[in-house]
């Protein structure tokens, strides 16, 4: 029998340039990163190297203007990219995902000196970003921050600690968001600090249930002198900056999870068209059919709600609610499609011969970051029906 190979996503893309970069992406993925991608991860390795490519290659730049050296691309198109390297492996797409988060700040709110200085190497310059938001004690709760920022002239000190950072202890630059003020959301500002800067500290990273090939750490900032010259937007404006990041980096979230579904949707269908069982391939069999049926059609329903969102945002729509519906169903999705392709690999599933039970465990954390489910349903119920009352 022959061997089933799925057949790449039937993509609607806007322009031939986007069709020609998706099949450069898929080609990337296919030579560099798939091949070594459940080596890397069962050994810790984080992938500088491929980032570096990557960064050579414009993929790290994709959604941003292309006077400092962006993509020029719209959202609908570097989600896509996003989903295509997700595919291959969770460490590099939502390590793309990150960067691009990390880079938000400057490229939206700086001045045109601060951009002209620093975005020609944050989007092409081989550098790779971390965003630094979340604290021990400040998770969902990001506007209770406790890291302070104290103004001495023209320079700020740092003084705190950062938790959950991807890429902490490997990133080039950080943007920051500390305490310049009093307490609650207006009192924190944005920050671009180096990764090399004195007093910087990272802990050692988190050990974790999947995605370890991505360091996650502690940053502690332990008297960090930053130039006002690095302060992004206004004093005080920092949590808006920072709410207006998560929006766009959720739906980069959204992208990550309906590639991970996808690649587990797709090593199920390879492996029931391949194993037989009572003399027929186990594909014949209508109970796997139908895990099967529902397994796609809840990709397909992601890819619809994320591109939904991606177009707004590319409109100049508001999308906010509707980034948060994508992250919380594309999140959800992949952790059912990934749990339903180990059920279906049966014991082979659950051995790490078969990449799906490295799937099923990466796919978990894309229901926490970048503001829990939980989280994502407190935001959509806002929009429908207005605040809380207290």
């Amino acid at each position: 029998m022959t061997e089933y190979v799925p057949p790449p996503v039937d993509r609607r893309l806007p322009t031939e340039e986007a069709r020609d970069l998706m099949a450069l992406v898929r080609e990337l993925a296919a030579r560099e990163i798939r091949p070594t991608a459940a080596e890397e991860e069962e050994a810790g390795r984080f992938p500088r190297a491929l980032f570096a490519l990557l960064s050579e290659s414009g993929l790290l730049s994709l959604p941003y203007a292309d006077e400092f050296g962006g993509g020029g691309q719209p959202y609908e198109v570097y989600l896509q990219v996003l989903e295509e390297l997700a595919a291959a492996r969770l460490t590099v797409g939502l390590g793309v995902s990150v960067h691009t988060l990390a880079c938000h700040a400057l490229a939206g709110y700086g001045t045109k000196e601060q951009r002209a200085e620093h975005l020609p190497a944050m989007l092409g310059g081989g550098l790779l970003g971390a965003y630094c938001l979340s604290e021990p004690a400040a998770g969902s709760d990001a506007a209770s921050l406790t890291t302070r920022a104290t103004r001495s002239g023209d320079s700020w000190t740092l003084e705190g600690t950062k938790a959950w950072i991807t890429h902490g202890g490997v990133a080039d630059f950080y943007t920051v968001l500390a305490r310049t003020g009093g307490n609650g959301a207006h009192g924190i500002t944005a920050f671009l600090v180096p990764g090399d800067a004195e007093g910087l500290r990272p802990a050692k990273p988190e050990r974790k249930m999947g995605m370890k090939g991505s360091p996650t750490a502690q940053l502690h900032f332990d008297g960090v002198r930053v130039p006002d010259s690095r302060r992004i937007g206004d004093e005080g404006q920092g949590f808006s900056i920072a709410l207006s990041a998560l929006d766009s980096g959720r739906l980069g979230i959204a992208a990550c999870a309906v590639g991970i579904a996808q690649a587990a949707l797709d090593e199920a269908l390879a492996y029931t068209a391949g194993r037989r069982q009572f003399g027929r391939p186990i594909v014949d069999f209508q109970g796997l059919r139908f895990m099967l049926a529902d397994m796609a059609t809840q990709v397909e329903a992601g890819r619809s709600l994320y591109l939904a969102a991606a177009r707004l945002r590319d409109a100049g729509a508001p999308f906010s609610k509707e980034a948060a519906m994508a992250k919380l169903f594309c999140t959800d999705a992949a952790m059912r499609v990934t749990t339903d392709a180990v059920q279906l690999l049966g014991g082979y599933g659950y051995t790490v011969d078969f990449p799906v039970e490295r799937f099923m465990r990466e796919a978990k954390v894309l229901q926490i970051v970048e503001g829990t489910n939980q989280i994502q349903r407190m935001v959509i119920a806002r929009h429908l029906a207005g605040p809380e009352s207290h």
